[in-house]
């Protein structure tokens, strides 16, 4: 059962990712949900969260795109249907024929293309597809949400009904109206409205002469605005009629309603497929936007990232036109626990929080920007100690408030863990605290927990380093402006840089060298060689990257040359063939140069036709044409041929393999020459020759000149001796 606390999610500010997600949402209810996502319990559901974000990104990149999927929300509705003799209004019955026919167009789709969405497909496969939600909907509402006329007999008499007395009460006011106008009884405006009922706008004066109901008059009382006595009658049949038709309504309304009362659960369902469906389509927009993608899950104890990002600060950079570095992190069982260290500033709580964030993110079904090659292990628990650790609530200090987290460490870690630690000891005495913090990674490392911790204590690189299934690693620095390189580096512990940073920023030597003063001369000696080892490492970094960049020049160069070189050898053969074929014609033309010749002299027709049939006789030998038996023939012939040369060649290898094994076994026999310092060595199958300088146990130092390397004495072979 996979467990990861809340503090955990507020250490890796997990809220953030939320937000982003619920962002990219369409609907409501799919950001409520987004803002709601907590890592998975269970691994088999978790996998198809993965695999059905993984399908909707690549519907960004094929020519299938997922069809919409948004929909306003019938939490109203769905109430509303369990209220028994309620009955729903126009709009929401809409709105549920929309959410019905959305759901069936996904459902349609999904099933056409199920072998893109494979996971997305079983996920809708669980949701009924109908009609009758729409049908009973259509048969009684129109496009435009309106009540269609023929949705009852009834309603169909009573609409005519209406029209015809709308009719008559146009036509009786269009009378009154003239009539009262020549009269001269009307004011300029003619007439108004007044509730709703159409009046004349009649002379205050004339009021008494004009026959109707006086519903009003104007602020000045200078108009009085009267129904006509025609129009009125009427007007009281329309308002009957169109009572009649409310009344119509409601009962097709509950009618509809009743009809649709059945299928709650199934509208439900529906509303929660395409809510799910809009929090993975917003996971997937956030991938896009992130360049994330799914590394492979492994069972076995392993955690790969390669060029990973911290997904917030890649945003951030993005928006500010800033780079930003990706780290790779390799955790397996040879390799558990590792402590970073070296300067602040330098990006190591970074490099952290980008473990522990990537890894809750994919445990919440989310795709993480790393490489392609990543892999990684699903961890039961994922504990963190990052940030601001005093707990004002409790009133507990720095190192109080930790050594509680500490306690809930122990009680909850096992092999099964992620542990991430930030200032790992720091809070108390550096002498005592470091010894406790020793303590307490000795008790991580047994119960064989993955971690990574961040720290500046001398004694705790150490143990890192003597561990067997631990390591050091450190983040780069630039040797000569102490400037960071955000670059993660693996296998050495980190200098603070303390001394060297505080003259950096204008802090007088007389007073560095008094603080070394205060310090063991062995500590000072241990991180200054550390400095220097980081150094090192930084030129070795710089060289790297020239000499790949010269070896990517050259490999350029030398296909460009051979592109060139099979272009003159296709030239060359083309021309040898254009001057053998000239040569042929030249020497057909001197012959027939020479009858002409010997014709002139003779006039013997019979002897230059023989001679010209002679010649035609001997070229057409040369080019006669083959049967089809006989290219059969020559076809086996050629296979025959081609057997027998591979034949030859696979004879040759196992020869060429037979005396490298020989070879092998000979020089496995030959008695080892120890090897001492001063001597010329080599590594085993290479190339470089250096001098080596130092044999510290089964390590030795080779120096190359311009660079040494450290390496195990098994790796090496002798050259020559020290002379």
């Amino acid at each position: 059962m996979i467990s990861i606390s809340d503090k955990t999610l507020k250490d890796l500010e997990f809220a953030t990712i939320l937000q982003t997600v619920s962002d990219r949402c369409n609907t409501e209810l799919g950001k409520e949900k987004a803002l709601s996502i907590t890592p998975y319990k269970d691994k088999n559901v978790l996998m198809d969260g993965l695999q059905q974000t993984s399908e909707y990104l690549s519907s960004f990149s094929n020519n299938n795109a997922l069809p919409n999927h948004g929909f306003d929300s019938i939490a109203h509705e769905i109430k509303f249907i369990g209220i028994e003799n309620s009955f729903l209004e126009v709009g929401s019955f809409r709105k549920i024929a929309n959410l019905s026919e959305t759901v069936n167009t996904m459902l349609l789709f999904l099933k056409k293309f199920h072998d893109y969405y494979p996971t997305l497909f079983q996920k809708s496969s669980t949701i009924e597809f109908t009609k009758f939600i729409i049908q009973k909907v259509d048969e009684v509402i129109d496009k435009y949400g309106e009540i269609k006329d023929n949705a009852s007999p009834d309603l169909i008499n009573i609409r005519r009904d209406i029209s015809v007395v709308r009719g008559k009460v146009n036509q009786s006011f269009g009378m009154a109206m003239s009539q009262y106008n020549s009269l001269g009884y009307l004011d300029e405006i003619k007439e108004s409205f007044v509730e709703n009922r159409r009046v004349l706008a009649v002379l205050a004066m004339y009021r008494k002469k004009v026959k109707g109901s006086i519903l009003g008059s104007s602020k000045t009382g200078s108009i009085a605005y009267i129904e006509p006595e025609a129009t009125f009658r009427y007007s009281r049949e329309l308002s009957n009629l169109e009572y009649e038709e409310r009344e119509e309504i409601v009962r097709i309304l509950k009618k509809l309603t009743n009809d649709i009362r059945p299928f709650k659960e199934l509208l439900i369902d529906y509303q929660e497929f395409l809510s799910d469906i809009d929090v993975i389509a917003a996971k997937a927009k956030y991938a896009l936007k992130i360049n994330a993608i799914l590394p492979t899950i492994v069972e076995e104890k392993r955690m790969f990232f390669r060029d990973a990002f911290h997904p917030i600060l890649y945003l951030n950079n993005k928006n500010k036109g800033e780079t930003t570095y990706p780290q790779t992190i390799e955790l397996d069982n040879t390799n558990r626990i590792i402590v970073i260290s070296g300067p602040n500033a330098g990006g190591k709580t970074i490099s952290l929080k980008t473990v522990g964030l990537l890894q809750l993110m994919l445990q919440s079904g989310m795709l993480i920007p790393v490489h392609e090659r990543s892999e990684t292990f699903l961890f039961d628990r994922i504990l963190t100690d990052i940030g601001d650790n005093q707990s004002i609530e409790n009133h507990l200090s720095t190192y109080s408030y930790r050594l509680k987290n500490m306690n809930h460490f122990l009680k909850k870690c096992n092999a099964k863990t992620l542990f991430l630690i930030d200032e790992f000891g720091t809070g108390s005495d550096p002498e005592l605290g470091g010894a406790l913090a020793e303590t307490f990674l000795e008790e991580f490392y047994h119960r064989e927990a993955f971690g990574i911790i961040t720290t500046h204590y001398t004694n705790l690189k150490i143990l890192a380093n003597e561990l067997p299934f631990a390591s050091n690693a450190n983040m780069l620095f630039d040797e000569k402006s102490l400037e960071p390189m955000y670059k993660l580096v693996l296998g050495q512990a980190g200098s603070s840089f303390t001394f060297e940073v505080a003259q950096k920023n204008g802090i007088p030597y007389g007073l560095i060298n008094r603080a070394k003063k205060k310090i063991e001369k062995g500590k000072i000696r241990f991180d200054q060689t550390i400095a220097t080892l980081q150094k090192e490492r930084s030129k070795l970094e710089k060289t790297s990257l020239n000499l790949k960049e010269e070896e990517s020049k050259a490999r350029e160069e030398s296909k460009r040359m051979e592109t060139i070189n099979a272009k003159i050898q296709d030239k060359l053969e083309r021309y040898q063939e254009l001057y053998d074929a000239n040569q042929r014609l030249i020497y057909l033309g001197q012959k027939i140069d020479d009858l002409s010749s010997k014709y002139f002299q003779n006039k013997d027709k019979k002897v230059l036709i023989g001679e010209l049939l002679k010649i035609v006789e001997i070229e057409n030998s040369k080019r006669k044409k083959s049967s089809a038996k006989e290219q059969s023939i020559e076809v086996k012939k050629q296979k025959e041929v081609l057997k027998e040369v591979q034949e030859k060649v696979e004879e040759i290898r196992t020869v060429k393999k037979e005396k490298k094994l020989k070879a092998i076994k000979a020089e496995t026999e030959k008695p080892k020459i120890v090897l001492k310092i001063g001597d010329r060595v080599r590594m085993i199958d290479g190339k470089a020759v250096g001098t080596l300088d130092s044999i510290e146990k089964n390590k030795a130092t080779v120096n190359y000149g311009l660079f040494t390397s450290k390496v195990s004495l098994d790796a090496l072979e002798w050259v020559e001796s020290k002379k």
